[in-house]
């Protein structure tokens, strides 16, 4: 067995940076940025008013009297220069007027015709968004897998079509007889495909093109057949088959499958019996049947795999690690990485982690009930409920 930072360094090793395509702007939602994408403009691209008021030049005192000379709109500037003692009427966002440096609130005047007076209720605020406050022209937003609210920074910075990663194709095979799709009827020996869906989920949460394959039943020929349905792909994964018995189709029969094995077996649990490979051009992941374990697997290899099609920074690739203290004793480790299921909690300001007491790889209740999975290293002793902790969200 390997251990599991061997196994993600082999992993990555069979996975490079997909080529690049520009789309528009209103179709890069969820689609991952690997350059930086740079302003072309400044924002706001003139010194604009923040609230309704009227501008005026220097500090008002109360009883202060301004003649009101126009009226300035978003989108629609006042032309001309503010003399001392005038005004202009003006609305949040409108550019403001030239000779002026400074927004009285409406709720600080007073109004008679076109003479306003401060009064008490004016503060000593400009109420004044300056020119370039937001952004400047050539500032850059760094590479990302883009939100929505990027999409509206990129729009400020009139950026018409983003440069993104050709989204990876994930394609997703559950194996096994016992396997019926949800929906249909089972055999009292049978069992509902669940594996499947949360791989396909997670895939396309890190901007990948998922892609549901049907079931391989456990004989070659139908694995191959299933298998020739993902030649396209740019990783595989395989949930089922991967361990050791007799009916376990894709590690037995690897070899009459095409599939060059990089490696097989993590000294990890649950997930032992992870298998990695090529297949043709596409990198393969022979993930484990049990729910619990699949889903680990994914977290550790797979998404890092498709960070890196992506062109995510090598420190980006691993799953992320966050700190917090123990809810509860938890007991010595053994020679293998421990990924246990577990809720956090905060008490007394402090994150706390908390694994549940059942840990079988096959209750999906719990992995369901979980936020995160609690790390505990091989060979790792006893330790104390308040010791530190590691975790990976969920």
């Amino acid at each position: 067995m390997i251990t599991v930072d061997e196994a993600l360094t082999q992993c990555l090793a069979m996975v490079r940076a997909l080529p690049t395509e520009d789309v528009p702007l209103r179709d890069a939602f969820g689609r991952f940025m690997p350059l930086p994408a740079v302003a072309t403009r400044d924002q706001p691209p003139f010194d604009a008013s923040a609230m309704d008021g009227y501008a005026v030049f220097g500090t008002p005192v109360m009883g202060d009297r301004f003649n009101v000379v126009g009226v300035a709109g978003a989108g629609h500037a006042w032309q001309g220069v503010v003399k001392p003692g005038q005004a202009v009427r003006i609305f949040t966002g409108a550019p403001l007027p030239q000779g002026t440096d400074r927004v009285v609130i409406q709720e600080g005047i007073t109004r008679e015709g076109d003479i306003i007076t401060v009064t008490a209720n004016a503060d000593a605020a400009t109420h004044i968004r300056p020119a370039g406050q937001d952004f400047r022209a050539f500032d850059s937003v760094s590479p990302r897998l883009l939100r929505a609210n990027d999409l509206a920074l990129l729009a400020a910075m009139n950026i018409p079509y983003v440069r993104v990663t050709r989204r990876p194709v994930v394609a997703i095979i559950a194996t096994g007889d016992e396997l019926v799709m949800p929906g249909e009827t089972p055999a009292p020996d049978q069992i509902i495909a669940s594996n499947a869906f949360t791989l396909a989920a997670l895939a396309k949460g890190a901007g990948a093109e998922a892609r549901l394959l049907p079931i391989a039943r456990d004989t070659v020929a139908s694995l191959t057949t299933v298998l020739g349905l993902a030649a396209d792909a740019d990783l595989i994964l395989t949930t089922g088959g991967a361990s050791v018995g007799d009916h376990d189709i894709v590690a037995n029969s690897a070899q009459l499958l095409g599939i060059e094995r990089i490696f097989w077996k993590i000294a990890m649990r649950p997930g032992k019996p992870l298998m990695a490979g090529r297949l043709g051009r596409s990198a393969l992941l022979g993930l484990p049947g049990n729910p619990v374990s699949s889903i680990v697997c994914a977290h550790l290899f797979a998404l890092p795999m498709i960070r890196a099609l992506l062109g995510v920074p090598a420190g980006a690739l691993p799953a992320p690690t966050l700190p917090a203290r123990l809810g509860a004793d938890v007991g010595e480790t053994g020679p293998r990485t421990h990924y246990m299921r577990a809720r956090l909690s905060h008490d007394l300001g402090l994150l706390r982690i908390m694994p549940f007491d059942r840990q079988d790889s096959s209750l999906l209740s719990i992995l369901a009930s979980a936020d995160a999975l609690l790390i505990r290293p091989m060979q790792d002793g006893p330790r104390k409920a308040g010791d530190a902790a590691t975790y990976i969200p969920l």
